[in-house]
């Protein structure tokens, strides 16, 4: 069976891009968090599931090994998972920095590099890295997560460049605000977001097209635009 590798799959867009892919066929290899995926477990039994905290290197290496042993070929994979801590540089909490670092950069790095020589050898594949917004313009209260996802966005572009003569697309998606549950308690209306189905949606087509064909980089942004700091 094909197979898709989904980190953050606990909740938010990590799910929604799980679910969509596996209705397209795909055995879904998650990780998440140890009570998000005793949740998972239950609901969905044909999935092979992981705890895993992405920040620690260990963790990520020994769930990259149990993806590779699992039957199947690793066609997809979505480097979803992510940290934010809200903070200008000069306020935020002391350790923002290395924290937000360790979830949204170095996780992507060594999972990706984890996976990628099998990846190689069967001469197809794509890798989805999930950046932001934020990977593109600054924001007051981004702190150390704008550093974040700037970098994350470098590192894919740089795989991109890397891997064009693989054969394995590497696809960036910077969506702005998405109604998860980083937003729970916002007094804004939901039409000043989008749905993690959607940007789902985005994703699965993206992977579905014609291996010769690479969608780059996709920006998603609300209808109205991102949400300025005055709507708070």
């Amino acid at each position: 069976m094909k197979k898709a590798v989904v980190t953050g799959v606990g909740k938010g867009i990590g799910l929604a891009v799980a679910q969509r892919l596996a209705q397209a066929g795909y055995g879904i290899v998650g990780c998440a968090g140890q009570k998000s995926i005793e949740t998972l477990r239950p609901l969905y039994p044909d999935w092979q599931l992981h705890v895993c905290d992405v920040s620690h290197r260990a963790q990520v290496e020994a769930f990259a090994a149990a993806a590779l042993a699992s039957d199947g070929a690793v066609e997809i994979v979505v480097n979803n998972a992510g940290r934010f801590i809200p903070g200008s540089l000069l306020a935020e909490p002391e350790g923002a920095l290395d924290a937000q670092l360790a979830t949204n950069l170095a996780s992507v790095y060594h999972l990706t590099r984890a996976l990628l020589p099998s990846m190689i050898t069967q001469g197809y594949g794509t890798v989805v890295n999930l950046c932001s917004t934020a990977s593109i313009t600054p924001y007051v209260n981004g702190g150390s997560y704008c550093i974040s996802k700037f970098a994350l966005l470098g590192l894919t572009r740089v795989l991109r460049e890397e891997l064009k003569d693989k054969n394995i697309r590497v696809i960036a998606v910077l969506p702005g605000a998405v109604l998860t549950a980083s937003w729970e308690g916002t007094p804004l209306p939901p039409d000043r977001f989008m749905l993690p189905e959607d940007i789902a949606e985005v994703i699965a087509t993206a992977c579905a097209l014609r291996q010769g064909t690479v969608i780059e980089e996709i920006l998603l942004r609300p209808m109205k635009g991102d949400i300025g700091a005055e709507e708070f």
